[in-house]
């Protein structure tokens, strides 16, 4: 009989330990529900953000903070948090609007300043990148390289007419940088491009009229030749950056007189 109280002591424990396991089952089995629910009433629901004005809020986070990926290291998140409760509330900014411009300006400089000595640094770098490259590329006896500097190899000589630097011509081509990145290619877009000469960077305008209709050639463009110092701002040329281009003649085109 003495140990009737503790047999009951643990009876009443395992019994609590199983109320309290179907408790957290049953809890767990009503938020479940309940998300179910609520996916099923918004179809657009998504985990964490399940009104679409959080949705929305979340959207407009991303796409400011997209925007200030190129000056994430210049700001700071709560302060910039503090100014846009604050202003949205409407209330009293602790810069003026004079003072706001006069921020905005100096800071414009700044980063303009240092986006020109970026691109200063990256210019000489490939222009001493690329003149080593010239200097061992025209040492191969399959390169021939011109007095202006540009460099080609026939890969394969057609029998058809040539253009002039005058000319408009029918052509597939791909444009790649020294390190093999390719930037254009008619190939990708699956039809041939067609060019004015005149319109075109001076490399081209040399090299195009050397190869006949039927041709392929691989061209080695320095960058006086090419985009030069400003490269394509932007875009995926760099500046003074050395261009290789594999183009195929296809067709010169008729002059209107013709």
């Amino acid at each position: 009989m003495s140990h009737t109280p503790r047999i009951a002591l643990i009876a009443l424990a395992v019994a609590a330990m199983t109320v309290g396991c179907q408790e957290k089952a049953d809890g767990e089995k009503a938020a479940t529900t309940a998300a179910t629910a609520a996916q099923q009433k918004d179809p657009n629901a998504v985990p964490g953000l399940p009104s679409e004005k959080e949705r929305v809020s979340y959207m407009v986070g991303m796409d400011l903070a997209k925007s200030l990926e190129p000056v994430k290291d210049e700001i700071d998140l709560d302060t910039m948090n503090r100014a846009m409760k604050a202003t949205l509330a409407g209330e009293k900014p602790l810069l003026t609007e004079e003072q706001a411009q006069q921020v905005r300006e100096a800071f414009t400089q700044k980063m303009q300043a240092q986006q020109v000595s970026k691109m200063m640094a990256q210019a000489k770098e490939n222009e001493t990148k690329g003149q080593a490259f010239l200097a061992e590329n025209a040492k191969k006896p399959e390169v021939k390289t011109t007095p202006s500097g540009l460099q080609y190899q026939v890969l394969s000589e057609g029998q058809g007419p040539k253009p002039t630097a005058a000319s408009t011509v029918r052509a597939h081509y791909k444009g790649m940088l020294l390190d093999g990145t390719e930037f254009d290619s008619s190939y990708q877009r699956g039809e041939p491009a067609t060019f004015m000469l005149p319109q075109m960077v001076p490399g081209w305008q040399e090299g195009i009229p050397l190869m006949s209709v039927g041709s392929k050639y691989r061209f080695w463009i320095p960058s006086k030749l090419g985009y030069g110092e400003q490269g394509t701002p932007g875009g995926p040329i760099p500046p003074n950056a050395t261009l290789v281009f594999e183009v195929e003649l296809l067709d010169i085109a008729k002059s209107p007189s013709s």
